[in-house]
């Protein structure tokens, strides 16, 4: 996960510890410090709708989800929320009974989170819980559940699917992750019968739903270099299913489209990102390693256009709504961009801290959640 800015060995853990030598993110070169904020004279209104506490992310990654008219959201002391999406009115807020690491995920029926030490929780829509799984592992990536399937992805890159509704076990996938990863929390998302999971070393796979049988697997990132940490590639982000393709991006490797029942390339641009992409009709939005955003032409890959004066400011995914693509920053800025030509259209503040989610559409409102824990719901006027 991008917030502890550090590369994961297999067995290496210890050696990895306090040693910035082998942190690509470590560098305290001026060259490398944050593109301060000038006054912007914004030609686009917004405006703070509401705002609601979930409790400190504690190194996690925790982005809101929408079901309904509502909004579920979580943070890692165990808080569990459910507010109204238009108003924020909290409608019930419970704990799940531990520290959380991942979430949330739910299908409007059930919802399913990663608790402390590779546990994995289930509740129903009024905050009851449902039934708990002991995963091999802990759990960075955020649970998904559709077609009555609860699937969960654990550190050691084992995948398993879950009924939904009494938490038996219905298969599980296991898969080699490479020697050396960033701890990233790479996501998943269920499309129609099967579900797509980004994987570490920069792979990408569609796993049919209800089986957990392959449908296909494609390396988004290819490892390229001469030194093992120049060849370290992941996924960022979650997938973005759009018509027939997915879009997705990788660390040291592509941005790209692929056909959605083969995994054939439509289109792929070298780019380095650790967050993921937004899509549209015409563009794929995406911020890299270094700060700037970019505009592709999603029919064609071409360049659209190119924002970089945001370097260095540790931005999160994108999230396109009407004229603007917003995106989040390490203080809790989001900055709307012309969905056009990349233009800046308007600034909104949260709460001071990073912002890492993956922001939500939510009716009008763009719903961001910080590491500090404040869930913050911005209306485009």
């Amino acid at each position: 996960m991008r917030i502890t800015r550090k590369l994961v060995g297999v067995g290496m853990f210890a050696l990895m510890a306090g040693c910035s030598s082998l942190n690509p993110f470590a560098s305290k070169s001026k060259g490398n410090q944050p593109t301060p904020l000038v006054d912007l004279k914004g030609s686009m209104a917004v405006r703070t709708a509401w705002k609601l506490e979930v409790g400190k992310s504690q190194n996690y990654m925790f982005s809101p989800a929408v079901a309904d008219n509502t909004i579920v959201a979580a943070g890692g002391d165990g808080t569990l929320v459910r507010v109204e999406a238009a108003t924020g009115r909290q409608l019930w807020r419970t704990k799940a009974g531990m520290d959380l690491t991942a979430g949330v995920g739910t299908d409007g029926n059930v919802i399913v989170l990663g608790g402390a030490k590779g546990m994995l929780l289930a509740f129903d829509m009024d905050g009851k819980k449902l039934w708990d799984a002991q995963l091999s592992s802990e759990i960075l990536s955020a649970p998904v559940v559709g077609q009555g399937i609860v699937v969960a992805r654990s550190i050691d890159n084992r995948i398993v699917g879950y009924d939904a509704k009494t938490g038996q076990k219905k298969w599980t996938v296991q898969r080699t992750a490479p020697a050396l990863t960033l701890r990233l929390a790479p996501g998943m998302v269920i499309h129609d019968k099967d579900v797509l999971i980004a994987q570490p070393g920069g792979k990408l796979m569609s796993l049919i739903l209800a089986t957990g049988a392959p449908r296909w697997e494609i390396e988004v990132g290819i490892a390229r270099g001469a030194t093992e940490l120049e060849r370290v590639t992941d996924m960022g982000g979650t997938p973005v299913v759009i018509d027939d393709e997915v879009c997705a991006v990788s660390y040291q490797g592509r941005v790209g489209c692929f056909d959605l029942a083969t995994g054939s390339p439509r289109w792929t641009r070298d780019l380095s990102s650790e967050v993921g992409v937004a899509a549209d009709q015409r563009f794929v939005f995406v911020p890299d390693d270094k700060g700037a955003v970019y505009a592709y032409n999603r029919d064609s890959g071409t360049s659209a256009w190119k924002n970089d004066k945001l370097a260095y400011r540790r931005l999160s995914t994108p999230v396109s709504y009407g004229r603007a693509v917003a995106v989040g920053d390490y203080q809790g800025y989001v900055h709307f961009l012309s969905r056009e030509d990349g233009a800046f259209l308007s600034r909104a503040a949260t709460d001071g801290s990073a912002i890492e989610s993956t922001p939500l559409v939510a009716g009008s409102n763009l719903i961001f959640q910080t590491q500090n824990g404040t869930v913050t719901a911005i209306a485009v006027e």
